[in-house]
């Protein structure tokens, strides 16, 4: 399917325009620079508007001009002077070098998200490149970049783009996106991109002016209009956004698409607009020979969303597990207010590790409703986990990372927990050695009405005597700029060598390796907050203790059979714990008692015995 909505750059001076406003008779071109000149549109079937223009340029700036009034492009591919300002013709070639690239296995996936804005001190795409050395010495093997869409002003989440084709300006725009997508494919890693379809934002929307039809008063979100997917007009509504996916899969090279809020893509519709997009973005991933991915977030704990479709699913790849998050974070801070009332049972996380979700149709105390589907028979490979991501850090007040909350112990012990689950893991940015910076909610909005409601809306979020930090200012968004110098410097070195190694063996090891959550045996010892894993594959065998108690606690091997030797306990000195009484060996065959520090996990690997594993 080719993208043509926007400015497609055809050559030798000429350039194809293309836009749907269906309540408009006429539409017309305005060239703004390097020479003012207006061109009409042709008004074709089911009201998009397009032409081919003579003596336009890479680089020439336009506006759209309907009803008299002058709009940039809704599908720009550049905005250089921000939401507000003409839309921006850009080549239509790269210098690509990543010909035959083709893409991570699903499996293989080791996600570590990022924030353009302030994962480095000039906030650029460019100056990522040189740290790309780094996470590939880490180990991870995927990119994720926030949503780097169009957004007012220079700070933001993202999460405000109302241009969804434009790589944000204040990063370096779309060639800035290529070259980076370049260099993590010339590095080995892949690129996901964090995209939103359930709304857009509220400065610089100017959607309205193009068509009503893009949005319903059928839902409402949490964020703003509801995007319409299902009601008149939701085919051309559905077309902008499939060729959205696509321009960033086929002209940015994008290996996968982190979809936001998915639940908040209201779609009654008998062929939703999932099903739609999964079809049209695995069909490209075929045609391109290069491993294609979607990712939705949802917080409905609903298979379907992965299931095939020939089963009746919707066929997409790999989905966020919150509910592997909220065991953990509850079961490290204690917090139990909001969603967290839902998570109070360390068997809840033992079925987490079995199952993938927690809540598969039992009674929701927080909803006050039962909730989530069945997800035994969905492979591992097709959930994502973490203990931090941008939305669990950046929504609390102050935006803590866990290490504040809950120590430099709790923070190694989140890090055995998801690296050595049978999921796609997922980094937030700085995690890996406990980098001191919070992630709090930040804006730029030029709209001073816009910026007084989006601080009330803060500060009754919360509902706190404290004040929440002012989302427009300046200093907000610098106090979460990362320090990577930290690293160096203990306890933070010992964090970072114990992710690594984690990820070593998670690579090495073929039974952490397998995403098969039937090759694995969970026993959780509520009253001991101890939970065993026993993973396995072929010969190789693993186990797993954590005591997410604070106290030690004393365990027997009377679960296991066979000889086990100690390949990693967080208490040691060396990962600048306070010290291990965990032997190095556990033999089933001498019956003895065992102790766990408090806040610690320990992995083991079963010896072999006539040159092969016992079972």
């Amino acid at each position: 399917m080719p993208v043509t909505l926007g400015a497609t750059y055809v050559g030798a001076g000429k350039c194809r325009f293309e836009v749907w406003a269906p309540e408009a008779e006429r539409v017309d071109v305005h060239i703004v620079a390097p020479r003012d000149r207006v061109a009409p549109l042709e008004r074709a079937d089911r009201g998009y508007h397009a032409a081919v223009v003579d003596g336009v340029e890479p680089g020439s700036r336009y506006l759209f001009r309907l009803n008299e009034k002058e709009r940039p492009d809704p599908a720009s591919r550049h905005q250089p002077d921000g939401v507000h300002g003409p839309s921006e013709v850009i080549r239509s070639d790269f210098a690509w070098r990543d010909q035959g690239w083709p893409g991570v296995p699903l499996e293989d996936y080791i996600i570590y998200e990022v924030h353009v804005g302030t994962f480095t001190r000039e906030g650029t795409f460019d100056a990522i490149i040189p740290r790309l050395e780094y996470l590939r010495d880490l180990g991870v093997t995927a990119v994720e970049l926030m949503p780097v869409a169009q957004f007012p002003g220079g700070r933001n989440w993202g999460y405000d783009g109302v241009q969804p084709f434009a790589a944000q300006n204040t990063y370096g725009g779309p060639e800035g996106l290529k070259r980076l997508v370049d260099a993590c494919h010339q590095t080995g890693l892949a690129t996901v991109l964090d995209v939103v379809y359930n709304h857009l934002g509220p400065e610089g929307n100017y959607f309205w002016d193009f068509a009503k039809g893009y949005f319903t008063e059928r839902y409402k979100t949490p964020w703003g209009p509801a995007v319409n997917f299902d009601g008149p007009y939701s085919d051309q509504v559905r077309n902008y956004f499939v060729q959205n996916a696509l321009y960033w899969v086929c002209d940015c090279h994008i290996d996968a698409l982190r979809i936001d809020a998915v639940h908040a893509i209201l779609d009654h519709s008998p062929q939703p607009f999932l099903l739609e997009l999964g079809e049209a973005v695995h069909a490209e991933s075929a045609r391109l020979n290069r491993r294609v991915y979607l990712m939705p977030e949802s917080a409905d704990n609903d298979a379907r969303l992965l299931k095939p479709r020939e089963l009746g699913g919707l066929g997409l790849d790999s989905q966020w597990s919150d509910d592997f998050h909220h065991c953990v974070h509850v079961l490290l801070t204690g917090d139990r207010v909001g969603y967290y009332e839902d998570y109070s049972r360390l068997d809840q996380l033992a079925k987490a590790f079995r199952e993938g979700f927690v809540y598969t149709g039992e009674y929701s105390p927080f909803r006050k409703r039962r909730h989530g589907s069945d997800s035994r028979d969905i492979p591992g490979k097709r959930f994502i986990v973490f203990s931090q991501n941008h939305d669990q850090v950046g929504n609390r007040m102050r935006g803590e990372r866990l290490i504040h909350l809950a120590g430099f112990e709790s923070a190694k012990l989140a890090a055995g927990a998801v690296l050595l689950a049978p999921y796609l893991p997922l980094l937030f940015m700085g995690e890996e050695y406990g980098d001191s910076a919070p992630f709090p909610y930040f804006i730029s909005h030029g709209d001073p009405g816009l910026v007084e409601a989006v601080r009330k809306g803060r500060r009754e979020e919360f509902h706190s005597a404290e004040e929440p930090p002012d989302p427009q200012a300046e200093a907000t968004f610098q106090s979460a700029k990362l320090d990577l110098d930290l690293r160096t410097k203990q306890p933070h070195a010992a964090l970072f060598e114990l992710y690594r190694e984690l990820i070593r063996l998670r690579k090495e090891t073929p039974s952490l390796a397998s995403a098969d959550k039937e090759a694995m045996e969970v026993v959780a010892v509520e009253k001991k907050s101890l939970l065993f894993v026993r993973r396995w594959s072929a010969a190789d065998e693993s186990l797993i203790v954590y005591n997410f108690d604070a106290a030690p606690h004393k365990f027997d091997s009377s679960f296991v059979s066979g000889s086990w030797s100690k390949v990693i306990d967080s208490a040691e000195a060396k990962w600048q714990g306070k010290g291990s009484a965990l032997e190095r060996r556990i033999d089933a065959e001498r019956p003895a008692t065992f102790e766990i520090a408090g806040r610690a996990f320990a992995l083991f690997s079963r010896e072999a015995v006539s040159g092969r594993s016992e079972r």
